[in-house]
């Protein structure tokens, strides 16, 4: 019903929450939707399929392929329901001059609205709230929504274009990778997707973005519910492989000095799988995560405060153990750093899919603890 008449049967929009819904939702905040996706959101696989190909039956919905790169796009008239009958959730998305209502055919300006869109649907599954009309515009540049802020609403997650609102202040963060940030109960994410391989970082430009992430949310909009050490960074790559690399060129000229050189003292390795997803909402959910790092220090003893290696707990013989099921990769660094420098053995407890690429890069002083992801999932702790 708009205005009093009903909308014919062709010209309305899927009902809510249905999986047609949710398609024409992201493919509509994304720009493009990776047709890769598909198999991440909820619902049967045979199903979304069908769905997909009603929704370009009726003219809702349209493949887009060009440079072996596929994706999905929004039909005219979905368009202008969606603006029709939700504005507050889609015309930041689908009017004026933004990547997401002008889009483009080349690769490098598709890829980026890929890889947004990859992060957004972690998010997402995560169980992070996406839609503008489901959080506070904490960018907005009149910073009217920042007093509507609570705890309570957590986790949100904000696209690096939802970011770009800010106003003036938005020029500081050009050049940078973040694709969003995602706010969760004593900390703030800034979100990156480095793909097959670990993405090469202009420091300046991520230094920036760490910047104006501290002055705008840390010391105006958000003061008082977070602190500037609250910032914190997650990458997400696929698979696992770009870890190893990461970790394996820590001694070498390729080291990645933004991501074990200081610039971050927490900066996560998450997977964009089922596997990943789990683990971010871990980061979501703190007590949750703290649940976790207690049941694992059920057989070992405590750690040693200000030890000169980091550590999360001792084995019977006294060798230190780190929990890394959560890949937190300068810390990681810098345990393996610590028993190389002190010549150790220590251990490193990680789930079942981690275990092969650790044991790449971690070298024979390190013994891998390897823990059922699947029986952690059936038990309720993910």
């Amino acid at each position: 019903m708009k205005g009093g008449f009903p909308i014919p049967e062709k010209q309305a929009l899927p009902a809510p929450d249905t999986v047609a819904c949710r398609i024409l939702a992201l493919t509509a905040i994304s720009g493009e939707l990776p047709a890769s996706l598909l198999p991440r959101l909820p619902g049967g696989k045979r199903y979304k399929e069908l769905t997909v190909l009603s929704l370009k039956e009726k003219g809702l919905l349209r493949t887009y392929y060009r440079g072996h790169l596929r994706g999905y796009r929004l039909g005219r008239r979905a368009k202008s329901l969606l603006l029709a009958q939700q504005p507050e959730r889609f015309s930041f998305f689908l009017t004026g001059n933004t990547d997401t209502n002008l889009l483009k055919s080349e690769i490098a300006r598709r890829l980026r609205l890929h890889h947004i869109a990859g992060v957004t649907v972690l998010a997402m599954n995560a169980g992070a709230h996406i839609f503008r009309d489901d959080k506070p515009d904490i960018f907005g540049p009149d910073r009217s929504d920042g007093g509507k802020f609570s705890p309570a609403v957590l986790p949100l997650f904000y696209t690096s274009r939802e970011i770009k609102s800010v106003g003036p202040d938005a020029v500081k963060i050009r050049g940078s990778r973040m694709t969003g940030i995602l706010l969760v109960p004593s900390s703030i994410y800034l979100t990156y997707y480095g793909g097959h391989t670990p993405p090469q970082w202009e420091a300046w430009a991520e230094e920036k973005a760490k910047t104006l992430m501290q002055i705008v949310l840390c010391r105006e909009r958000l003061a008082g519910f977070y602190s500037t050490s609250d910032i914190r960074a997650v990458l997400i790559c696929e698979g696992m492989e770009p870890l190893t690399k990461i970790l394996s060129s820590a001694d070498s000229p390729e080291r990645c000095f933004f991501l074990l050189d200081g610039n971050y003292s927490h900066f996560f390795y998450r997977t964009s799988d089922n596997y990943g997803e789990k683990l971010l909402r871990l980061l979501c959910e703190p007590d949750r995560q703290a649940a976790m790092d207690q049941l694992l220090r059920k057989e070992l003893k405590p750690p040693i405060p200000d030890a000169a290696i980091e550590h999360d707990a001792l084995d019977v013989q006294g060798r230190p153990i780190l929990f890394a099921y959560l890949p937190n990769i300068p810390r990681l660094g810098r345990f393996l750093e610590g028993l190389k420098v002190f010549d150790r053995q220590g251990r490193i407890v990680c789930f079942d899919f981690q275990a092969q690429a650790l044991r790449g890069c971690c070298g024979g002083n390190v013994t891998i603890m390897a823990i059922s992801f699947d029986r952690f999932e059936g038990e309720g702790l993910l």
